[in-house]
């Protein structure tokens, strides 16, 4: 008997989440600009985390996030950034995985806009607080502001390819669940 979470089972949702995270993982790691002033980076691994949110929901989004943007960290010699890092991106990832019903390019646009403002404020206050940056990281905002701008316009622009291309056992029923209520 396969267990299931609106309509995937739960072995497909653990092989999305390992290889989003890998994807993550990789996009993060990839291309990495310093900021000096924090001591952190400009990545690109936003649009693998909203790929993941936007196409397979929260539970995906969420690991991936959190757990390829992690190894990203550890990986690339910020692990002092890596304990942060697992949950703000994390909590990016299943923001955006939940507001995204999958089926509406317009609740895309919101979850990002809304998992991205919780990655930038959460950036703010571990370097503020955490890491005791001080008002210096008012210096990363803008840099992880245009992180997410990219990453959602081009997370978005994916993530309604796959959907149309992605059989239905791959990303869940919300396709099927909404065009029921349509009708």
């Amino acid at each position: 008997m396969q267990t299931e979470y609106r309509g995937r089972r739960i072995t497909v949702i653990v092989a999305q989440a390992g290889i989003m995270a890998a994807l993550v993982a990789v996009a993060t790691f990839l291309i990495q600009i310093p900021i000096p002033a924090t001591k952190g980076y400009l990545n690109f691994g936003d649009i693998a985390i909203f790929i993941s949110a936007l196409t397979f929901g929260p539970i995906v989004g969420g690991f991936a996030g959190g757990v390829g943007s992690a190894i990203s960290d550890i990986a690339s010699g910020y692990v002092y950034f890596s304990p942060f890092t697992l949950i703000i991106k994390g909590v990016e990832g299943v923001f955006a995985g939940l507001i995204a019903n999958r089926v509406s390019g317009k609740r895309d646009v919101i979850a990002v806009v809304i998992g991205g403002s919780e990655m930038v404020i959460g950036y703010f206050l571990a370097e503020f607080f955490g890491l005791s940056e001080g008002w210096a990281a008012l210096g990363e905002v803008p840099f992880n502001i245009l992180q997410v701008t990219v990453g959602g316009v081009v997370g978005i622009g994916i993530a309604l390819l796959l959907r149309k291309r992605f059989p239905e056992t791959w990303i869940g029923s919300a396709r099927n669940q909404a065009q029921q209520l349509k009708s």
